[in-house]
């Protein structure tokens, strides 16, 4: 007996391997390209090499007995609420802009990606291959601003965007010391896998490894031994702002792996620091994320009462 999956418009012009592992996760793949040698896959009847390009309603036939049943793909019901702790922000041309919590993991078990999942389930059009996912990255400690695709096309648009250096991520951190101007900084950043840390190859030496971290910094308030800035990332690296920070002499407020001063309980309870994605710039479009409730008393404490609705966050 064969089973039989129609590809949908998510699938279109993408190679069969690629859509069968999408499709079929639980399937080894040495099984599927077995089934591939033996002419055991089929598209609209006639047998197909791991290479050929699907099209949008072509069914695709293999054996039932060799592969455990796909997941059914989503089907199209009016909009839902979002999960209880899910913070849409904007939702439209094929993308998803979510607010993070801080000390959410974006990806594994109780993570963000799943909530979206939930959210999206009975939401998106079908696709044998196509999965929501995050298009760019955000350390569990940081809150705001992540974008998910909810389909293909906002997917690839989204990371040609973000190829093309044409979308501003700009954050709010608090930090250690006064910071009296705007700074540039641009180091060579290497990921040191074992301590799970990012360091700053010192100036003249060189790494193969390295890649290059520029970071654009502005003080927006000093006081108190803190202070408040805005950081825009002209590159992602991982842990960039963090280690950048940590070596200019001003690490994030609390922040104990790169050496930051621990925060009085009562403005951050339980330890942490305060790094947020505020704002996200792309194609005329302004999106801000609001800001935690702590990160808002934390910035009154230091600052003064003027900081309160600075930063409530608006999409335009």
């Amino acid at each position: 007996m064969m089973m039989c999956l129609t590809a949908a418009a998510d699938d279109d012009g993408r190679r069969l391997d690629r859509v069968l592992r999408k499709a079929l996760p639980g399937l080894p793949l040495q099984a599927l390209y077995r089934l591939f040698r033996k002419g055991k896959i089929l598209v609209d009847h006639i047998e197909a090499g791991p290479g050929k390009r699907i099209k949008a309603g072509q069914i695709i036939e293999l054996p039932r007995t060799c592969t455990p049943d796909p997941q059914p793909p989503g089907k199209t019901h009016p909009p839902s609420a979002p999960p209880a702790g899910l913070k849409v922000l904007y939702e439209g041309e094929g993308l998803l802009f979510i607010n993070k919590a801080s000390g959410l993991a974006v990806h594994g078990p109780d993570s963000l990606e799943e909530q979206v999942q939930s959210y999206l389930k009975d939401k998106t059009a079908p696709s044998l291959s196509f999965r929501s996912g995050p298009l760019h990255r955000l350390d569990k400690p940081t809150s705001g601003l992540i974008v998910f695709s909810t389909n293909l096309e906002g997917a690839r648009h989204f990371s040609r965007l973000i190829r093309e250096r044409k979308v501003r991520k700009l954050y709010l951190a608090l930090v250690d010391g006064t910071l009296l101007k705007s700074q540039i900084w641009e180091d060579e950043l290497i990921r040191d896998k074992k301590l799970q840390k990012t360091i700053v190859v010192p100036k003249g030496e060189i790494s193969g490894d390295a890649k290059t971290g520029r970071t654009l910094v502005s003080p927006l308030a000093s006081a108190k031994g803190h202070s408040l800035i805005l950081a825009e990332i002209e590159s992602g690296r991982t842990h960039q702002i963090r280690a950048q920070a940590a070596e200019k002499g001003h690490p994030l407020s609390g922040d104990k792996k790169y050496g930051g001063k621990a925060l009085p309980g009562k403005t951050l309870r339980g330890g942490g620091f305060f790094l947020h994605a505020w704002k996200l710039e792309a194609e005329g479009r302004r999106i801000e994320a609001p800001l935690p409730e702590n990160f808002l008393a934390a910035i009154t404490e230091f600052f003064g009462k003027e900081f309160e609705g600075k930063f409530q966050g608006n999409a335009e």
